[in-house]
């Protein structure tokens, strides 16, 4: 009886491990290609896997999202009939043509991503069948001349032309695809627009045309936009554009952007019709000349985000310049020569200020008048000159949440300087040569969340003095010490006890080789940790920092030079959640495979790998294109010698359909996992080899765990076969009664 249930274990142990590399066999998945569940969708993931023809026979029906970016398919047949695809991914590619054959009876395609081809031709009816498409990308694509309609696709909302190379678009261009409320054209030589372009495109929320070359444009181009929201225009030479004109129409404008337009003068009136503004963008524009406060002090009741950054604003700005801005929230002056004197009566009339941006200003001193600002909640001074002069600004900032002093040639910082900024959540002192840290220079910052202290010259981590001794800093979750040439004692912890409630902790790039076991044992609530580009080695011991960190859910040792790792490393973090060791020299070897079976099976999700399959962000519409993968390495002995054993079947791994060769030394890690060999029982794992410990046959009895599982299994199939004997026995008094029945009637 015990040889029975333990055969039933071992059978039942090798059914679970059927998905040990990832891959399920519901539906099919091509031999180059990594296949999961995206929520419940079936997601085929054969980018950058060097295709030169999209693998079709292999093909799921059912697959919902397929992704072959960044291979080599130089031409498109006809997709299998029946295939029931909602995205198709065929970013940076070799494509030179899209042909409607290609796209015929895709009835279900929804998104569509052909950006970064060689495509010249688009065929207008080459998406008319799919009757639901909301999204098309062509991108980075020589696009160069169109005749006539571009597309007939009466459900489409969302097109991106950027950077194809457009230099004229003709007035029937967007005839079938009125339903547009998203259109991209930026970075196209158009040179100039056509009346009566956009007149079909009622719909329309959101127009880009920025970097065009447009040196004119007609002031009438927009009137038929009644819908229009967002519109940038920036990057354009419009030096001689009549805004006033131009913008009259679009009466339910929102967001403004005509950033680097050439603007050198604006009337009056040039936004006296765009009552509904509410961002406005006119940075990096010559305005040396410009009349601030004749242009604002009329036109701006409702505006919350004004950006005035790097307009060379010449001379000192008016006090009246804000005066009607009393609504305003951001306000962004970084880039522009100011004055502490002149800036100060500039602000006067901004009580409701919450966000000021100075940066790069050539500031020495501040304006001390910041009293005013009893909301103001964010401030950005970095980049200007004031070596240490600045201790009166910080007096009246009370209520101030967010402060950014970076890179402003700060050598010495008192010890009183926020002393009375007890509502500091995030302070920036990154990019200053401050060496060290005086004592009690954060002692009264009790709300502080966010310290970032990254290349600063620090050698020690932080010093324990520049807190108060006998206080815990309840709030302060994250500390960023990012490119300091830190210095790690060879034992004990690396921070001091006030900072024990710290969850967030970056200690990237700063030159660290190794981590002494207890370097954490002050800091054990950590759950992010980032160790990426440092020299971390695979040696014994190199990860037992580790053990203390029970919390930790984000671990990023990326950019080391770790050429193995063993998933018992992470036995005392079982809540971590995202490991991310893309960028390190691993070799080849069966540790790959346990580390991937270690993600799929223990941690039940491989997406704790990260790099092992596609992530959220790599498939969602307009997502990235090219992505970073977890790679390893053969050496020439190992590539000679695994040639043989790639086509050998292994339990619980997908098999490869057509026999393969290997040319490449490296692989991903997906790919390794199927061709290596290695058995899919992982030593933290082993449910096989588990139940044969229970069940030591070689010995002739079993042991007391075996026997309390098969009581229960002996317990369980009685319980399961009295219920089987009730319902048979239900079952028959239903049809005796039934049969009855009819005889009575």
């Amino acid at each position: 009886m015990a040889q029975l249930l333990a055969l039933i274990f071992h059978l039942a142990a090798i059914s679970y491990t059927l998905g040990f590399n990832g891959d399920s066999f519901e539906l099919e998945c091509p031999d180059e290609c990594d296949c999961h569940y995206f929520r419940i969708n079936w997601v085929t993931d054969c980018s950058e896997s060097n295709l030169t023809e999209v693998p079709y026979d292999e093909l799921s029906m059912s697959v919902y999202i397929l992704d072959l970016n960044g291979n080599n398919i130089t031409t498109l047949k006809a997709f299998p009939s029946d295939i029931k695809m909602r995205r198709l991914q065929i970013a940076e590619n070799r494509l030179t043509r899209v042909d409607r054959e290609a796209f015929k009876g895709l009835e279900y395609l929804i998104d569509v991503d052909l950006s970064g081809n060689n495509i010249s031709y688009v065929d207008p009816e080459a998406f008319l069948d799919s009757r639901g498409l909301l999204n098309v990308e062509l991108q980075n694509n020589p696009i160069s001349v169109v005749e006539g309609p571009f597309l007939v696709s009466p459900t489409l909302q969302y097109l991106d032309l950027s950077w194809c190379n457009l230099s004229t678009i003709n007035p029937q261009f967007f005839d079938n695809i009125t339903s547009l409320t998203t259109l991209d054209l930026s970075n196209n030589p158009l040179n100039t627009l056509d009346d009566g372009l956009f007149d079909v495109l009622t719909s329309l929320d959101t127009l880009k045309v920025n970097d065009c070359k447009l040196t004119s444009i007609n002031e009438n181009i927009f009137s038929a936009l009644s819908n229009l929201k967002n519109l940038e225009l920036a990057g354009n030479q419009l030096t001689n554009t009549d805004w006033a004109e131009l913008l009259g129409k679009l009466t339910r404008l929102q967001y403004l952007n005509i950033r680097k337009t050439g603007i050198t003068s604006l009337s009056e009136d040039t936004f006296s019709n765009c009552t509904n503004l509410v961002t406005l963008i006119l940075a990096d524009n010559e305005l040396r000349d410009l009349d601030l406060a004749a242009t604002l002090v009329n036109s701006v009741n409702n505006l919350e985000l004004l950006d005035l950054s790097n307009c060379k604003i010449k001379g000192p700005i008016a006090g009246e310049v804000f005066a009607n801005a009393t609504r305003l929230k951001s306000l962004y002056l970084s880039g522009n020569p100011l004055f502490a004197p002149d800036l100060q009566e500039a602000l006067e009339p901004l009580p409701k200020l919450e966000r000021l941006f100075l940066s790069n200003c050539g500031l020495r001193n501040l304006p001390d008048n910041f009293n005013v600002f009893d909301n103001l909640q964010e401030l950005d001074i970095s980049h200007n000159p004031l070596v240490n002069v600045f201790t009166k600004l910080l007096a009246p900032l009370e209520h101030l949440e967010y402060l950014n002093m970076g890179y402003s040639n700060l050598s010495y910082i008192g010890p009183d300087s926020f002393s009375k900024m007890t509502s500091m959540k995030r302070l920036i002192l990154s990019g200053n040569d401050i060496l060290s840290l005086e004592a009690g220079l954060f002692g009264n910052l009790t709300q502080l969340t966010t310290l970032e202290l990254e290349f600063c010259g620090l050698k020690r981590p932080l010093n324990a003095n520049a807190f108060f001794k006998n206080l815990t800093y309840m709030d302060l979750r994250e500390i960023r010490l990012g490119g300091n040439p830190l210095v790690i004692p060879a034992s004990g912890p690396i921070f001091p006890k006030q900072l024990s409630q710290v969850t967030k902790l970056d200690m990237s790039n700063c030159n660290i080789s190794s981590l002494n076991i207890d370097a954490f044992k002050n800091t054990e609530n950590i759950t992010e940790l980032n160790l990426a580009g440092n020299r971390i080695k695979s040696t014994d011991g190199s990860l037992d920092f580790l053990e203390r960190l029970h919390q930790l859910n984000n671990l990023d040792l990326s950019n080391n030079n770790l050429t193995t790792i063993d998933p018992q490393v992470f036995v005392n973090n079982p809540k971590i959640h995202s490991l991310n060791l893309i960028g390190n020299p691993f070799i080849c070897n069966c540790k790959i495979a346990e580390m991937w079976d270690w993600a799929n099976m223990i941690k039940g999700n491989l997406e704790v790998l990260v790099g092992a399959k596609s992530a959220e962000k790599d498939i969602i519409v307009k997502g990235n294109k090219k992505k970073k993968h977890l790679f390893c390495h053969y050496n020439a002995t190992q590539l000679r010698n695994t040639t043989l054993s790639v086509n050998k079947t292994v339990p619980g791994r997908r098999p490869f359909m057509k026999p393969r060769e290997l040319t490449f030394a490296n692989r991903t890690w997906a790919k390794y996992v199927r061709e290596s060999g290695c058995e899919p029982v992982v030593k933290i794992l082993r449910p096989v080899a588990l139940v044969a410990d229970l069940f030591d046959f070689r010995k002739g009895y079993t042991s007391t765990g075996a026997s309390v599982m098969l009581i229960l299994a002996v317990a369980l199939g009685i319980a399961t076969l009295m219920m089987t004997i009730r319902l048979f026995r239900r079952r028959n008094r239903k049809d005796v009664d039934t049969e009855t029945n009819r005889k009575a009637r």
